[in-house]
């Protein structure tokens, strides 16, 4: 177990410095490309298998435990440790990032996106993935920060050589962002690892605080919290967001959205909850306050650019939903209960599953049509993908409704959770307004339904003879054409999909696969290693 969660974190490194050696004799296939994208495939797969391993490895009875554990001293001076473990919290993380990559891998050796060299982008891709990887493993302040800003490089290249239309800007406004958001993290992390002589974070959780000033916790979830909340993205500052979203290629969306968000929220949890709980409890009121209006305000954004003749473009209204859907994780940890985290880990695995998976379709939508602008899918009659492209539109369809929360579904047990911690805080919070908080939750339930259901009207029905005119892809020589025919879900497609359309009904029919790993380990979390 120790062996697999190290070589877990590791061995994207190793991938990604062999992807970018030539290619052994008789492996190259057709061409080199080929060969380094399936590389890609391989080490992933490897990855995922690993994790898989580790899953089962996992003892199910004590998932309140640190388990798979390394504790190596690295830098003396500094008492800063090599430590790595998983729990109830953490394993799903990993699973689902291990996950989202092998299909990200899988969908580029077929569709690969324009740009420079696929050695680059494949290398690039296994070292975001250790990043990603090791953010849920590390058990060590000042490795969490570590592995938080490796992940920026190879986003920032990711977007800014293989995006599309204005990408350099978004790249820009991604980067700084981030940037300036974990230098005020850093200081955070340093002034409680200063003041309480340890990094380690297992230490820290289980002294809860009692050796952290009031005045010291109340900076420590100030400025770690700024980090992490940028990175969530948190109303207000989520502006870089859809940029970064509107320009990735297909497979950076997915990342974007379904790993990339996570870490900001977990940071909330596994760091401030259990290390600065004073301090969050002050702050408490604040966070759901702003997740709270994120919620409303995500929803009515995606409303506005889902409307008839406002020129949304598609993929920026599904990043204008992960600010709303981010805002119920945000309100469920701001409860402070064991129902509002809990509910809010669910929703972390829950869009990480549905988002992926709706980013995956609009690129697809994307590449056959040459746009992602929403009027110009809809057309005079619709883009009738129900008529066109049957399986495409029934994916669609799929992932909007799992998206809007409907029962049965995963989507709907994390945003439930989350308003129930709301519904009653942990002591001390005020009621009356957590009471306020989940109705602005309630109502952005509400809007969340009507533009999604818009979107699947307009997208996928509509009279399958028309001719609507679209934009035709870059490089065919034409602006506009005829519509008529539409490739259906191909191999490829139906296979990157399909496993997170199972994941997303088995999370919603069977919850208590997942609550069973968090809820353990929530309770001792809440309770500073006690419980």
């Amino acid at each position: 177990m120790q062996f697999l969660l190290a070589f877990v974190v590791a061995a994207p490194l190793l991938g990604a410095a062999a992807a970018l050696l030539p290619a052994p004799p008789g492996l190259k296939g057709k061409s080199p490309e080929q060969a380094v994208l399936r590389h890609g495939v391989t080490v992933t797969g490897v990855i995922l298998a690993a994790a898989v391993a580790l899953a089962l490895g996992f003892d199910r009875d004590t998932p309140a435990r640190f388990q798979a554990t390394t504790d190596i001293s690295w830098i003396q001076a500094l008492n800063v440790r090599i430590h790595l473990g998983i729990d109830g919290i953490s394993l799903p993380l990993l699973l689902m990032t291990a996950l989202l990559f092998f299909l990200c891998a899988l969908y580029s050796y077929f569709k690969l996106p324009e740009g420079p060299s696929p050695k680059a982008f494949v290398a690039l891709l296994l070292v975001l993935e250790s990043g990603t990887l090791a953010t849920f493993a590390v058990l060590d302040l000042l490795l969490f920060f570590l592995a938080f800003e490796m992940v920026l490089i190879p986003m920032y290249f990711l977007i800014a050589r293989w995006g599309g239309a204005q990408r350099q800007a978004a790249a820009w406004k991604f980067i700084l962002y981030t940037l300036l958001g974990s230098v005020v993290m850093l200081l955070g992390l340093l002034l409680i690892g200063v003041t309480s002589g340890t990094f380690d974070m297992v230490a820290l959780a289980s002294d809860n605080g009692r050796e952290l000033s009031h005045t010291t916790q109340l900076l420590a979830v100030l400025t770690i919290g700024l980090g992490l909340a940028v990175k969530t993205p948190m109303w207000p500052l989520h502006s870089w967001l859809p940029d970064a979203h509107t320009a990735a290629p297909t497979v950076g969306s997915v990342l974007l959205a379904g790993v990339l968000l996570k870490m900001g929220t977990y940071g909330f949890v596994r760091i401030l909850l259990p290390v600065t709980p004073d301090g969050m409890a002050t702050f408490a009121p604040y966070l759901g306050a702003f997740a709270a209006v994120g919620i409303v305000y995500g929803s009515l954004a995606c409303l506005s650019l889902a409307r008839k003749g406002n020129k949304g473009d598609l993929k920026r209204l599904i990043a204008y939903s992960s600010v709303g859907h981010m805002g119920f994780v945000l309100l469920g940890i701001a409860s402070m209960t064991p129902t509002g985290v809990n509910g809010a880990l669910f929703a972390n695995i829950a869009h990480g599953l549905i988002t992926g998976l709706l980013f995956f379709l609009v690129g697809a939508l994307k590449d056959r049509y040459g746009t992602a602008d929403l009027d110009t899918l809809a057309g005079a009659t619709g883009a009738a993908l129900y008529g066109r492209a049957p399986r495409l539109g029934a994916f669609l369809a799929f992932a909007a409704v799992a998206s809007l929360g409907l029962p049965g579904l995963a989507g709907f047990w994390g945003e439930m959770l989350a308003l129930f911690g709301a519904f009653d805080p942990a002591p001390g919070l005020s009621r009356p307004a957590f009471l306020t908080y989940m109705a602005f939750g309630a109502f952005g339930t509400l809007l969340t339904a009507a533009y999604l259901l818009i979107v699947v009207r307009r997208v996928c029905m509509g009279d399958p003879h028309a001719r609507p005119e679209h934009r035709a892809p870059a490089g065919s020589g034409s602006a506009t054409g005829p519509a008529l025919e539409l490739a259906d879900v191909q191999r490829y497609e139906f296979a990157a999909w399909t496993p997170l359309m199972a994941l997303t009904v088995l999370a919603g029919l069977w919850p208590a696969v997942l609550l069973g790993l968090t809820d353990p380990a929530v309770q001792k979390l809440l309770a500073g290693g006690n419980a």
